[in-house]
């Protein structure tokens, strides 16, 4: 009968112990995060009720809570959040779909890198929300006005880092697929998908918070658009302090689920890479 090493036994209570650590790590991670959050609304009401700011154009946490809890029950609130969503969700496609296989196509090519290296650099700094008079004065339809500013500043983050993972992918392994017959497609899927999927995924959750904030920052300033920066517009216009503040609150919470949604997605997709890996041990 062989016997297990002194190393070898200790091996499986060494990962049961990290494995351990990991879960109480990820246990406490939602208890900071409401210690963190309840720590600011007490500041922030504190703040506002002893004047140390002024309480008319900054409310106190507790107001701006009930103010929130007002705005669910309203259905021109639930109008809003849909259409911002709608438009995040198109710009977000649109940029995908535009990002990910021109990447693929440039960053495959040396040639073509080094033709539209000068125009990357000079149209990734644009401001995206320098578009805006650009947007009103060529298309009349606000969402489409808003899509063009969304698709814009979401298609860098999402192509830069596609240009990235193509870049990384080890050229030996291009070598051996090329040499066992494999064509452009299956070289695409099974070579570089692989290496360049984290590098995607990184510049989608990227997109998405950069997105939201375009989104709303275009309905704030093109009035037409029905969107919660629209509502929030209209709050502050009319003195109403406590339920503009309500709804930047909602864009923060609507901003804090898509990036979770997306995080989630992240896992699943790359359950198999080190990375995610390491986060679930």
């Amino acid at each position: 009968m062989t016997s297990l090493a002194p190393h070898d036994a200790a091996a499986p209570a060494a990962a049961s112990g990290r494995a351990g650590t990991g879960r109480r790590r990820t246990r406490s991670r939602p208890v900071l995060g409401a210690a963190g959050v309840l720590t600011f609304l007490l500041i922030w009401e504190l703040a506002s009720r002893t004047g140390l700011v002024n309480g008319e154009y900054l409310p106190p946490a507790s107001e701006v809570l009930a103010a929130f809890g007002a705005n669910l029950a309203l259905t021109g609130f639930w109008s809003g959040v849909g259409y911002t969503v709608l438009a995040w969700l198109l710009g977000m496609l649109i940029a995908f779909l535009l990002a990910t296989p021109l990447g693929i196509v440039i960053g495959l090519s040396p040639f073509l890198q080094r033709a539209t290296r000068s125009t990357v650099e000079f149209l990734r700094p644009i401001p995206s929300v320098g578009l805006i008079p650009l947007a009103v004065l060529a298309i009349a339809q606000p969402l489409q006005q808003s899509l063009l500013i969304i698709t814009y500043g979401a298609f860098w983050q999402i192509f830069i880092q596609v240009l990235y993972g193509v870049a990384d992918v080890d050229s030996v392994a291009m070598s051996t697929a090329r040499s066992y017959g494999f064509t452009r497609w299956q070289r695409v899927r099974d070579v570089i998908l692989p290496t360049m999927l984290p590098y995607l995924l990184t510049g989608v959750r990227l997109a998405a918070s950069v997105a939201l904030i375009l989104t709303v920052t275009a309905e704030l300033v093109i009035g037409s658009s029905p969107g919660l920066g629209r509502h929030i517009a209209l709050a502050s216009e009319s003195g109403l302090y406590a339920s503009t503040y309500a709804l930047v609150l909602a864009t923060g919470l609507l901003g804090l689920l898509i990036n979770a949604g997306v995080r989630w997605g992240e896992r699943r997709l790359l359950s198999w890479h080190q990375s995610v890996r390491g986060e679930l041990l």
